[in-house]
């Protein structure tokens, strides 16, 4: 049984909100951040990477960054960028990307969930990552980036979120800088939040599809202001945090590929050949993404090749070593091109999807050598390896469209 609230929102004017609204702050680098900040005004990442507002000399990770986040919250709330809805309630957020829309829950989840494994993870998660956002968390006293959940589909909830977007005008609606459409509405009617409710409740499993850090640092805080407050009843702000809920069948995972810089000593002939061993290469007239699972993409000198995984991985069944990702890994990247652990190795690097086959062109005839175009994990591959209690490889979904930071505020 999940725990999915309702609450009490802080979030921009409508006027405002196209021009708060912003990436995930772990999408840019200082440098980039700060372009954003001093390009707008308004923008949530000066909250969310509050470094941009100190000379380069200052540490991202100094005190005083996280206070001058704080200040500049308060402040936008004092200037009426920011109002606090009056009632606890829903909010529909529907992102729209090259004509797909996905619509979500936005809500609070319950940290007991995320403890008790009803809110199932499939990746580890960094401590000094978590650090730098549960100093941001508690020195706020606010949770300002959405965790993206995942829930297999349910009729109730779909009933009454396309009933709402028929009928009511929404709250919200902008088209960012990239293109993605965003629009929210909100859901106060008593019968529907507690409808939306109990269907979460009668739901034994939801998945944390991206944002394992900011979650895991949302729990930390919980559980430290637990300690604070011996007397805790379960009820306070602190024992959730901010989420967004999609149903399964609206999600769109895109490759997450592969270059690296060298062939490990080999010959062109010498790495074809051992490739051969476990997969089918053949040349390819023009460059496409794979189209079925154990196919990749690879481009080495100038040329595109399908690698098509032989007979006997296929029928691999484990939920990990059966991934794309992982078959690529265990055949070909560790024993052909000597890459033992992807998450520390220099020699290779990863590239969203959404980035294109252009980009791995691109790396592979400047800085790398050999690049691999994955076809997608599946939403459905993601569900299997956290019910069986697994992590999956670094890097095997890239979710897009991204949700926006500063929209949704849930203080605690």
């Amino acid at each position: 049984m999940a725990q999915v609230k309702p609450f009490q929102a802080v979030r921009p004017t409508e006027k405002l909100v196209a021009r708060v609204a912003a990436l995930p702050y772990d999408v840019y680098n200082r440098a980039e951040a700060k372009a954003v900040a001093e390009k707008e005004e308004f923008s949530f990442l000066k909250i969310d990477r509050a470094e941009t507002q100190f000379p380069d000399d200052v540490d991202t990770y100094d005190e005083r960054v996280y206070e001058k986040a704080r200040e500049l919250y308060l402040e936008m709330k004092e200037k009426g960028v920011y109002i606090t809805d009056p009632d606890r309630c829903y909010y529909i957020y529907e992102l729209t990307m090259d004509g797909r829309a996905q619509t979500g829950i936005v809500a609070c989840a319950g940290v007991d969930d995320y403890m008790n494994n009803v809110i199932k993870k499939h990746e580890n998660t960094r401590e000094e990552k978590e650090q730098d956002r549960i100093h941001h968390v508690d020195t706020m006293s606010a949770q300002t980036g959405p965790i993206f959940l995942a829930y297999r589909a349910n009729d109730v909830i779909r009933e009454i979120v396309d009933r709402e977007k028929e009928e009511s005008a929404a709250l919200y609606d902008f088209t960012a800088d990239d293109g993605i459409r965003h629009r929210v509405w909100k859901l106060a009617e008593p019968d529907k939040v507690e409808k939306i409710a109990l269907a979460f409740e009668q739901t034994d499993k939801i998945y944390i599809a991206d944002g394992h850090h900011r979650a895991a640092s949302a729990v930390k805080v919980s559980l430290k202001r637990r300690e604070e407050h011996p007397d805790y009843d379960g009820t306070e702000e602190f024992n959730y945090f901010l989420s967004v809920l999609f149903p399964d069948e609206e999600l769109m995972i895109m490759d997450y590929n592969r270059s690296v810089k060298d062939l490990n000593g080999l010959t062109k002939e010498e790495f074809l050949k051992k490739t051969e061993e476990h997969f089918k290469i053949s040349m390819m007239a023009e460059k496409k993404h794979p189209e079925k699972k154990g196919q990749v993409a690879m481009y080495l000198e100038k040329q595109w090749y399908l690698l098509e995984a032989k007979e006997e991985l296929l029928h691999i069944t484990d939920a990990v070593a059966s991934l794309d990702v992982s078959l690529l890994q265990d055949y070909l990247l560790r024993p052909v091109l000597g890459i033992e652990d992807p998450r520390t190795d220099e020699r290779i690097d990863f590239i969203g999807g959404i980035r294109g086959l252009e980009e791995l062109e691109r790396r592979a005839d400047s800085d790398m050598k050999v690049s691999f175009a994955m076809y997608p994990t599946s939403i459905h591959e993601l569900f299997d390896v956290a019910d069986a209690g697994l992590l999956m490889p670094p890097k095997s979904t890239w979710f897009e469209p991204k949700l926006r930071s500063g929209i949704f505020i849930h203080e605690i």
